[in-house]
């Protein structure tokens, strides 16, 4: 029987008879004990700064009501009251992975495979991927992800959902971030690091997802990492959605999508051939991007790759300096 009991519990756990230490936080608050519900897929891609609440509400509700998990690799339980105060839930908890003894302590992997609905927060995408990558963290996520339970994420949640990922690992600690300009200077510099295969999620394949999109201004790495992806050989064809801060694309198990916020949308784009100049120390051309800039409001459907409410653009790097088809040349 669930005990109906509101508690809020901080737990700190050390294997001292292991070879290294695992400390993690469990912090939660609700229900004491789980509850399974009939949760249903569904993907919440936040491209950061405020949160959106009915992102959030989205991710409760196909969830079924469950017990609701927030991941992160440091920081405190500040999701916790806010999503309690959103939804109707089992219990929200929040699970802090700080390190790779961590992610291979398995009463953490048996955290995240009790939850109805998970939420990657924001922070430092390469401790995801330093930390959390070939460990039974990952596992878990995507037994999770192929039982079908709701996911989302928000900045560097976000960016570790699709297949594709810039993994922010040649970055400096509270570094702003691999600049456009750097990167379409020269694709190979040691920062344009892209990883791969961290989630499965069938609707997300084959797909690059960012964050943070206009607001700084990253179309241009965007870019080179498409074009990286096609010269390594991972795809002959990769997509990509990027997300704006303040909104956030709510994709249906059907691949049907609906962007939401007060920013200034999500970008869909595809690529029609591979990069022209795509090497070391030389400024990348890459030519005939499609880009299907989808505002709040506008509909996506991810399975046909075609838009509702939006607008269809092209894009090309020459020489390091990017063209548009919009009016005045504008890249957004």
């Amino acid at each position: 029987m669930v005990k109906h009991l509101l508690l809020a519990s901080l737990v700190a756990c050390t294997l001292s008879a292991s070879a290294h230490a695992s400390t993690y936080q469990y912090i939660r608050i609700g229900h004491a004990e789980d509850i399974t519900t009939k949760a249903t897929a569904g993907y919440a891609l936040l491209g950061g700064g405020d949160d959106i609440d009915e992102a959030f509400r989205f991710l409760c509700e196909k969830g079924g009501g469950g017990d609701f998990l927030v991941l992160r690799a440091a920081g405190g339980d500040d999701y916790n009251p806010y999503i309690n105060g959103l939804c109707k839930t089992n219990s929200v908890a929040t699970l802090i992975i700080p390190d790779r003894d961590s992610a291979s302590d398995p009463k953490v992997a048996d955290i995240i495979r009790h939850a109805e609905a998970i939420f990657i927060a924001g922070g430092d995408q390469a401790r995801y991927i330093n930390w959390w990558l070939s460990t039974p963290v990952q596992d878990a996520l995507n037994a999770q992800v192929a039982a079908g339970r709701p996911i989302g994420g928000t900045s560097a949640g976000l960016a570790v959902l699709g297949q594709y990922i810039y993994s922010a690992q040649g970055d400096a600690p509270d570094d702003a971030g691999l600049a456009s300009i750097q990167a379409l200077a020269n694709p190979f510099m040691p920062r344009v690091t892209v990883r791969r295969d961290f989630l499965k999620i069938d609707l997300l394949r084959n797909i690059l997802t960012d964050t943070h999109f206009a607001k700084r201004d990253r179309m241009g790495r965007t870019l080179t990492f498409l074009a990286r992806i096609m010269k390594d050989g991972w795809s002959p064809a990769p997509r990509e959605i990027a997300v704006d801060e303040k909104s956030a694309v709510l994709i249906e198990r059907n691949g049907k999508a609906r962007v939401i916020g007060s920013g200034k949308g999500a970008y869909f784009l595809s690529v029609r051939g591979g990069p022209e100049v795509c090497r070391e120390n030389t400024p990348l051309t890459f030519r005939d991007i499609t880009v299907y800039r989808s505002p709040t409001g506008s509909e996506f459907n991810l399975k046909e790759w075609k838009g509702k409410g939006g607008t269809t653009y092209s894009l090309s790097v020459v020489d390091g300096r990017i063209q548009s088809t919009q009016a005045n040349g504008e890249v957004y």
